[in-house]
């Protein structure tokens, strides 16, 4: 602690204002979406290229932890300062630049995601990665977890639209991986390795988007199924016919029906409480009106019920079920446990199966929805905070959660990362070899383990953890 204070005090005389160890700077800037509290030594909001590299530098040399900070919207741990050190927030680093000639987007990484949607489109083009944080998580985010969204399924996730990523080493050496070109093969891909790392692997300051053009046409259909195996098994029916929709989204009869008590209103007359799945075709007008109709025709053979959209007004009513759901799960449970985990598409029914039976062994409520273009479902396990019983039941069924998803052939996390909250799962995932060839990308290119340490290969229990500044209702031992 003496180091880091020493450490801190070298910082300050170097970095001047930049450098905030005020109490209220400190815990604005101790947790993340998942609401995991460590405090820091000291807020960094640097102001050049120069500050991080000096930061990072002296943070190397004395073996500070660094955590590289946006909009602090992660729900697994990833941003929050386990082992304290200094957040380098580059919140600030906004700016966006179109090149709406050669289709690229220059961004810095706190750009807000939102404002990209808007800056890009505003050109005539389209980036489609469009996690539901957008109107406030960043660009350096989405990076480092390798963000998705409602899009994925037809365009991909973040890792598809990088070209190229600006930023600096532990050691605090700038670096440059790839061009703002659409080829490059020249050296090692270390671009991907950052994406997706967790900010473990270096520190991002600025990426270069890949962008599409912006789709002529959109069309927007509501359909309702009997039952959640009906509904997966309808949506494999369509994509194989070869459509492939720009938004495949599904909710299950509990978050529908959440959605419905909150509204007071029934989603379709007469099929309360059923599950929907919400679908959307966007490219050109033609494109877009010759899937139309094989949409429709496998609808009126599938569906209980369905209603397509007219205008844009009416496709925005269309949504509304879609927005209000996840808020609306709060009358189940005032907590829960968010996993978005991914399910290949050939064991869609078999997962739909296994959720029933979890609901019943557990006694708890799980309400589902989420991206049946790519299989990211965001499993809910909802409990009460003060009831000891129900979060230890919770925390049981997360665990048989994963390890039946990985059975499946699937993935333990679709956006989310690991960080803190899915350091027990990741050996379900990986086996013994491949983490440690991760390990040793880590250590290579982070030899002091200064960047976002204490994440992903470390054990984490809430409970035991001696920085934590939040209390759970009652003694988990």
């Amino acid at each position: 602690m003496n180091k880091i204070r020493s450490a801190t005090t070298q910082l300050k005389r170097k970095l001047g204002p930049a450098v905030s160890t005020a109490h209220d700077a400190l815990f604005a800037a101790s947790f993340d979406g998942s609401k995991l509290s460590f405090l820091p030594d000291a807020v960094v909001k640097p102001r050049t290229n120069a500050d991080i590299a000096a930061l990072l530098a002296l943070a190397n040399k004395h073996g500070v932890p660094v955590t590289t900070r946006g909009a602090g919207s992660s729900l697994t741990g990833s941003g929050s300062p386990v082992q304290g050190g200094w957040v380098l927030d580059l919140s600030k680093w906004n700016r966006i630049t179109v090149d709406a000639d050669a289709g690229f987007a220059q961004v810095q990484a706190g750009a807000v995601v939102g404002d990209v949607h808007k800056a890009v489109e505003a050109k005539g083009w389209f980036y489609p990665p469009d996690p539901a944080s957008k109107q406030y998580s960043t660009i350096g985010g989405n990076i480092a977890c390798n963000a998705g969204g409602m899009h994925g399924g037809k365009y991909g996730v973040t890792r598809d639209f990088v070209l190229a990523l600006k930023g600096f080493l532990p050691t605090g050496e700038y670096v440059e991986w790839g061009t703002a070109t659409k080829k490059f093969s020249a050296g090692f891909n270390l671009r991907d390795l950052w994406i997706g790392s967790e900010g473990m692997l270096g520190v991002v300051t600025e990426a270069t988007l890949k962008l599409i053009p912006l789709p002529a046409a959109r069309w927007t259909l509501l359909t309702a199924f009997e039952d959640e195996v009906a509904a997966f098994r309808a949506v494999r029916a369509l994509f194989a016919q070869r459509v492939q929709p720009a938004i495949c989204e599904f909710l299950d009869r509990y978050s529908v029906a959440c959605a419905e008590r909150k509204s007071g209103k029934t989603v379709f007359e007469g099929q309360a409480g059923r599950p929907v799945v919400l679908l959307e075709l966007a490219g050109s007008a033609s494109e877009v009106a010759e899937q139309k109709e094989t949409v429709l025709a496998w609808a009126k053979g599938h569906a209980l019920a369905f209603r397509e959209a007219r205008d844009r007004a009416e496709a925005e009513q269309l949504w509304d079920v879609r927005r209000k759901c996840s808020g609306a799960m709060f009358a189940l449970g005032d907590s829960k446990l968010n996993e978005d985990i991914v399910v290949p598409m050939r064991n869609y029914e078999k997962f739909a199966v296994f959720l029933d039976k979890l609901r019943r062994t557990s006694k708890l409520s799980i309400p589902t929805f989420g991206h049946l273009g790519d299989g990211n479902l965001h499993v809910n396990i909802m409990y009460h905070r003060d009831n000891r019983a129900e979060y230890l039941r919770a925390e049981k069924a997360v665990g048989t959660l994963m390890a039946e998803v990985v059975k499946l052939g699937g993935a333990i996390s679709g956006e989310h990362g690991i960080g803190l909250a899915k350091t027990p799962f990741l050996r379900l995932q990986h086996s013994p070899a491949q983490i440690k060839a991760m390990q040793a990308i880590k250590g290579a290119l982070d030899p002091n383990g200064i960047l976002n340490p204490g994440k992903m290969f470390t054990l984490f229990k809430v409970w035991e953890h001696p920085r934590l500044k939040i209390a759970l209702p009652w003694d988990h031992k």
